[in-house]
């Protein structure tokens, strides 16, 4: 049977753990100084610009011979996960499950 708090559940998960997956990646490539003008890394660059966005000017970034840590990406990584942890469990509280029947 369909639950619309299940669906609500997963279509968190799902946002979550695909804008964690392009901060993660951006966080990798800026690590390493990846090409620019190679083209994924520029869609990286630009979709995770996208919900990086809030974040942007809270952090300077941080040089360590040679390597650039992205200390912004890794702020917005934590709040959408915090985010995402509130949603759920307003979800949860708003449809809060029936005990199944024996």
């Amino acid at each position: 049977m369909f639950k619309v708090r299940d669906a609500l559940i997963g279509l968190i998960n799902l946002v979550v753990v695909a804008s964690w997956s392009l901060l993660g990646l951006r966080f990798i490539l800026r690590l390493f100084s990846a090409n620019e003008a190679n083209g994924f890394v520029e869609w990286v660059y630009r979709t995770s610009g996208e919900v990086l966005a809030p974040f942007r000017g809270i952090f300077p970034d941080s040089q360590l011979e040679g390597f650039t840590f992205d200390f912004t990406a890794l702020f917005a990584m934590m709040v959408y996960g915090l985010i995402a942890l509130l949603a759920i469990y307003l979800v949860n509280l708003l449809s809060p499950v029936s005990p199944k029947k024996r």
